[in-house]
């Protein structure tokens, strides 16, 4: 599967911020971009796992591409 995610800087602690905004809530943080991009994978399959089945597929079908903001 594949998912759009939102990389930030966080200014005020410092590391990035990271969302998946095809899940409402589905987000992560990590000291490095390539720690964070982890971080955030993992956090997306804790969410689908604890989603029922037909929800999942109207998340899938709701989403077309794959691109990383760094």
């Amino acid at each position: 599967m594949h998912f759009k995610v939102v990389l930030e800087e966080d200014e005020e602690v410092g590391g990035y911020i990271v969302s998946c905004p095809s899940l409402p809530g589905c987000l992560s943080q990590g000291e490095t971009v390539d720690e964070a991009l982890e971080n955030i994978k993992e956090a997306i399959q804790a969410c689908l796992e604890s989603l029922a089945e037909d929800e999942i597929k109207s998340y899938i079908t709701s989403s077309r591409a794959v691109d990383v903001v760094a």
